[in-house]
């Protein structure tokens, strides 16, 4: 299935989902009228750019807090809003890891020949190699796995768990509600699932765990010789000749499952134990259930067709590439893009808008109220975004393009040559020299009528929020 290997490189490119600590820099609140609304500035930090490490500055996944890291004669440390910390000789790559609140951070350090994890400042116990630390949803709790000579174990809340010959690390091993924690391990030429510190069935291989919604059920997929399956709150289903790893799913209520299986040359979902129809191959990403987990789709492909399927029935084919289905906030509606030939479009409700030379990928997006639809797309090598089958201003980049609580305000972030600055309803906001909002992130509406985002001005960095007038 995988290699169960850690690897650390040191210093580079930092991957954030979240980040903590209140700056002590002193606030410098300025205002201004934009033709977007008013503009609320707070001084989060002024950069030495001559010390920061290229590449290392990101931000919390509530857009409030700058993380990055400075270095000076080979000496490494993680700077937050301002606030730098602890020395160290190395820093691994992609380790920090933050708090959903905000509120806590940690990350792996080496020195010398050791590892060891800070957690909210504080160093932990130093071990000869451990993996990235993860938070639980609700911020409370801290693992990660630790290698002691031969040994791989997992640490809990600081906590050392039993050894095992290899563990999986490339999942969140916590539930949703926080309180639970699974993952796999290895004894020998077994693999096993640890469920809240119980030992499940041995296999040959095994895939990452799953945890349902409400965080009562678990499944995973395993192999037995040459027979793959899915073990299901530890029972096994039906076996097939391949099944894929990394495309388990529950419906939003805990209840429905669906996965990926091939039998014989084909693929096919199977949904609730029951199996759809075969097909030459089924497209990436996971079969998608509605919010009210009644309807499920996905793409699949038989010769050069390309189509979706929506609780078993297929829609129009193209011969072309085809983009994972949304389902608006109500199930009612679904969405999704389209390649033909070398022209981009969306199809909504079963039918196709206009046709573009490109589509921005990930940007497809229903409305809360699941009336309106928006998207980026691509012209004569210019970005514009289409909301509601009409096309906005042209710009050089766009990125996260989001609705307002109320469905009424579209938000997202466009670039000008070297200026970058939020659009919100079609009108320009204050322009930066860049603005962190990449992957659908970054710009967050705290109410209908406010947004906030970080924004770089100079070596400035501020946490701006931005009142629709």
């Amino acid at each position: 299935m995988r290699n169960c290997t850690i690897v650390f490189i040191l210093i580079g490119i930092f991957l954030i989902s979240g980040c903590v600590q209140q700056g002590t820099k002193p606030d410098a609140i300025e205002t201004e009228e934009t033709a977007a609304g008013v503009i609320y500035e707070k001084l989060i930090d002024n950069i030495d750019f001559s010390s920061l490490v290229r590449g290392s500055i990101n931000i919390s996944s509530d857009s409030r807090h700058v993380v990055y890291v400075t270095q000076v004669d080979n000496k490494f440390s993680v700077v937050v809003d301002g606030n730098k910390g602890k020395t160290y000789g190395g820093i691994g790559i992609g380790s920090i890891s933050f708090s959903l609140d905000g509120k806590r951070f940690a990350y792996s350090v080496h020195d010398g020949d050791k590892w060891f994890t800070v957690v909210d400042g504080k160093e932990e116990k130093r071990y000869d190699s451990i993996s990235s630390p993860t938070f639980s949803p609700d911020g409370k709790r801290v693992a990660y796995v630790a290698i002691e000579g031969e040994k791989w174990f997992m640490v809990v809340d600081g906590k050392e768990e039993k050894q095992y010959d290899g563990i999986w690390v490339d999942t969140l091993p916590f539930s949703s509600d926080s309180k639970r924690v699974a993952y796999a391990a290895q004894l020998g030429n077994k693999w096993f699932m640890v469920v809240d510190g119980k030992e499940e069935k041995q296999y040959d291989l095994i895939g990452s765990p799953i945890f349902s919604p409400d965080s009562e059920r678990i499944t995973y997929a395993a192999q037995m010789g040459n027979e793959r399956f899915v073990v299901v709150d530890g029972k096994e289903e039906k076996s097939y000749d391949d099944i894929y790893l990394d495309a388990l799913t529950f419906s939003p209520d805990s209840n429905r499952i669906a996965y990926i299986a091939n039998e014989s040359g084909k693929w096919f979902i199977v949904v609730d134990g029951k199996e759809e129809k075969h097909y030459d191959s089924i497209g990436s990403g996971n079969p998608i259930f509605s919010s009210d987990s009644k309807r499920a789709a996905y793409v699949a492909i038989e010769g050069d067709r390309w189509f979706v399927v929506v609780d078993g029935i297929e829609e129009k084919q193209f011969y072309g590439t085809k983009g994972i289905p949304v389902f608006s906030p109500d199930s009612n509606r679904m969405a999704y893009d389209v390649q033909v030939d070398n022209k981009w479009f969306v199809v909504v409700d079963g039918k196709e808008e206009k046709q573009y030379d490109g589509f921005g990928a990930g940007t497809l997006t229903f409305s809360p109220d699941s009336n309106r639809v928006a998207y980026g797309a691509f012209k004569d090598n210019k970005q514009f975004v289409v909301v509601d089958g009409k096309e906005e201003k042209q710009y050089d980049n766009i990125e996260t393009i989001i609705f307002s609580p109320d469905s009424n305000h579209l938000a997202y972030m466009a670039q000008i040559g070297n200026k970058q600055f939020v659009v919100i309803d079609g009108k320009e906001g204050k322009k930066y020299d860049g603005i962190f909002a990449k992957g659908g992130k970054g710009i967050i509406f705290d109410s209908p009528d406010s947004v906030h985002y970080i924004a770089l001005d100079g070596s400035r960095l501020y946490l701006v929020e931005e009142r629709i007038e």
